[in-house]
């Protein structure tokens, strides 16, 4: 049965390929595999179980199915002799390639070139802010190097991938080392864990932002859910009191009352407050509410216009211009104004409307 293996090229490229011998090849032992119209030389990545694993979950991979391509052989000393004058020919490649583009007048940016190892084909990745008609370009380069040319489009992650490097935290790039896939990082990650968004401190080596962000945002976002929302106003023993600020690895909430002190309770001391006063405390209601329950109406089904409370006694009269009930049952006198100038001031817009553009000279609108 033939084994599955990994191998990886230059510029953190790997795919997957079969191995049609008894005995698996060395770990990092250097191969020759089967390519697009050719041969190409990599280095055993991964095999056996890990290898299984990958191809269902990396990018590159070929999911429950095994690829097509086969690895060969095992190098020799003198196919890796070869393969070391590549290092000096990619960059030679790449930097009249360059000089090509800026001869068509393209706005691409060549970021790697990658000569196959019988150096039939050629690969140029190249990073671009809008498409680009490279036509004429590839004809170009096929005269020039008499191999054939393939152009690839990347983005900026996948360009820091290939190049590799150092970040911010001291190691290697998490995408060029082990991250099997590249997913997107939007800034919403990064308020959700109360970072900084200054683009500077929160961005990588692409431009973008950093992938680790990901790494810990599940954490955050299970974490809040044990805690009130901030801004929420919660009653508790002494009222009640606004949630300024969290603290989930402290599990502290800090709390502001009405006169303005600040107070700071655990998380075990918060839920014992508010677990006690959700027993006893009932809800606020006033007449339009009782009256409704009476009649087997849901308080959430009352029209807008009867919802009115003693912190905001705002009363919207109706359309007919009639004033309703307050909660003791009575009409008040300023509601009754109220709904009477409203209906007069409509009556005005009617009016005006009706009146402009008509043939009178004192069409004016008014009354």
């Amino acid at each position: 049965m033939a084994h599955l293996v990994e191998v990886a090229f230059k510029g953190n490229r790997k795919e997957f390929f079969l191995w049609d011998y008894p005995d698996p090849p060395p770990l990092h032992a250097a191969v020759i595999v089967d390519v697009d119209r050719g041969e190409d030389l990599g280095y055993i990545h991964a095999l056996g179980d890990l290898a299984q694993k990958r191809n269902g979950g990396c990018s590159h991979g070929c999911g429950s199915s095994l690829p097509e391509r086969k690895a060969l052989r095992l190098a020799s000393e003198k196919d890796r002799g070869l393969s070391k004058d590549l290092d000096r020919l990619n960059e030679d490649a790449r930097r009249k390639a360059m000089e090509r583009v800026k001869a068509n007048g393209l706005g691409m940016k060549l970021s790697d070139a990658e000569w196959q190892w019988d150096r039939k084909k050629l690969t140029l990745y190249f990073t671009a802010d809008k498409r680009v008609d490279f036509r004429n370009l590839v004809r170009d380069l096929a005269s020039l190097f008499r191999a054939r040319i393939e152009l690839k489009q990347i983005g900026v992650r996948d360009e820091a991938k290939r190049l590799d490097g150092i970040g911010r935290c001291g190691r290697q790039y998490c995408s060029a080392s082990w991250l099997p896939e590249l997913r997107p990082v939007n800034l919403g990650v990064a308020k959700d864990q109360r970072l900084s968004l200054n683009p500077s401190q929160i961005s990588g080596a692409c431009g973008r932002l950093m992938c680790c962000l990901r790494y810990e945002h599940e954490f955050y976002v299970q974490s809040r859910k044990r805690f009130p929302k901030e801004g929420r106003i919660v009653v508790t023993r002494i009222g009640e009191e606004k949630v300024m600020s969290v603290d989930i690895f402290r599990e502290r909430i800090t709390l502001r009352g009405v006169e303005g002190d600040v107070r700071l309770l655990t998380l075990p001391e918060f839920k014992e407050e508010t677990e006690e006063l959700a027993g006893v405390a009932a809800p606020i209601t006033n007449g339009d509410e009782e009256e409704s329950a009476a009649e087997g109406i849901r308080p959430d089904e009352i029209s807008p216009e009867l919802l009115y409370t003693a912190e905001h006694p705002v009363f919207i009269p109706p359309a007919d211009g009639f004033a309703k009930p307050n909660g003791n049952g009575h009409a008040s006198e300023s509601n009754a104004r109220d709904a009477e100038g409203s209906a007069k001031r409509r009556r005005g817009r009617r009016g005006g409307r009706r009146g402009r553009g008509g043939d009178e000279p004192n069409s004016t609108g008014g009354h």
